[in-house]
């Protein structure tokens, strides 16, 4: 035997001692994992099959090729690029007027409303008009856009019998045309997540930002645009242009919901790169960050109605803002459901 043979067993004896002690430390892991947590597996996998159970049965938005070409149709591609490229039309130096903060209706609503889990808009067709408990009142299409354009957009309402606003109903009417009258549509909204059970962290948010999340939205959150006071390519999270304190991603758990499913740029709900509780924490460091402060007095005239993690009083209850806002939630929760006994 030579000195090459003498070498290729010693590299295949390191390689084995390098393989045993992998499968040792997989051992000790899982041992540990099931001593502190027995159920741990059966978690993972419920969840897996849950999220396959999901996608099987998931509302897909028609495909805007199909659109007529016809006056409706003109009108529908239409209100499709308001939502997609809202400030080249309502925006600094939009084409209709300046009203807005140069943010796109799709930054929230993604894919022009009609990803899944992406607070899309499969739903709106089929649930509107409906009473919501922030006005205290029944609302139509029209009113709910105003919000946005109001809350998200830190802008003004628009004509609600204008080009536009009837493009942008039209189009939101046509991407839900399929869901029944009365149904939800699955994959509406944000993906449900439980409450975080501990308050969200700040600290730990900024590291998670700056590591996931900066390349895209910036070093504070300034977002990145496509060429000077033009569509954000990536939107502000913080500052002048970003939503306002009244929009509902304000809200921290329907802001770290929609961190989970769709964050960073790409993601699924399928296969999220953030876990639940890095999501929670980020959340909570971008809500810290300045940003437009817009109030207004209608809101919620049930005090019992409000969320739970809306963060500012008054309250039915006297837990404080910060608890509102960054939790934790479940003292307030029960505080809530013993009243309703």
């Amino acid at each position: 035997m030579n000195r090459f043979d003498n070498l290729k067993e010693l590299i295949l004896l390191s390689r084995a001692v390098i393989l045993l002690f992998c499968l040792v430390l997989l051992l000790a892991f899982t041992t540990t994992v099931l001593h502190h947590n027995p159920d741990f597996f059966n978690f993972v996998n419920e969840e897996l099959a849950r999220k396959e159970e999901i996608s099987i049965t998931l509302w897909k938005a028609p495909e805007l090729s199909s659109v007529p070409d016809n006056e409706e149709g003109r009108q529908i591609q239409y209100g499709h690029d308001l939502i997609a490229r809202t400030s080249s039309f309502i925006g600094p130096l939009g084409i209709v007027s300046s009203k807005a903060n140069g943010m796109n209706c799709q930054n929230c609503h993604l894919e022009a409303g009609t990803k899944p889990f992406g607070n899309n808009f499969g739903s709106v067709a089929s649930l509107y008009p409906k009473f919501r408990s922030r006005s205290g009142a029944v609302e139509s299409i029209d009113k709910r856009v105003n919000d946005c354009f109001q809350r998200s957009l830190n802008g003004d309402p628009i004509d609600s019998l204008s080009k536009e606003m009837r493009a942008i109903v039209a189009y939101i009417k046509w991407v839900g045309k399929d869901v029944k009258r009365g149904e939800l549509a699955e994959g509406s909204g944000l993906f449900k997540m439980k409450w975080l059970d501990r308050a969200a962290d700040k600290k730990i948010g900024k590291k998670l930002y700056l590591q996931k999340c900066q390349v895209c939205h910036g070093n504070t959150g300034e977002g990145q645009r496509l060429k000077e006071k033009g569509n954000y390519y990536y939107p502000p999270l913080s500052g002048d242009d970003s939503f306002t304190t009244a929009a509902g991603l304000f809200r921290i758990s329907n802001f770290s919901r929609y961190i989970y499913a769709n964050m960073p740029h790409g993601v699924t709900f399928k296969k999220p790169i953030l876990s639940e509780e890095e999501s929670w924490d980020i959340a909570a460091y971008v809500l810290s960050l300045p940003r437009p402060k817009r109030e207004f007095p209608g809101d919620w005239p049930e005090l019992k109605a409000k969320p739970l993690d809306h963060a500012f009083g008054p309250y039915a209850d006297a837990f404080p803002e910060e608890q509102h806002k960054y939790g934790p939630f479940e003292a307030i929760e029960q505080f809530y459901k013993a009243g309703k006994k």
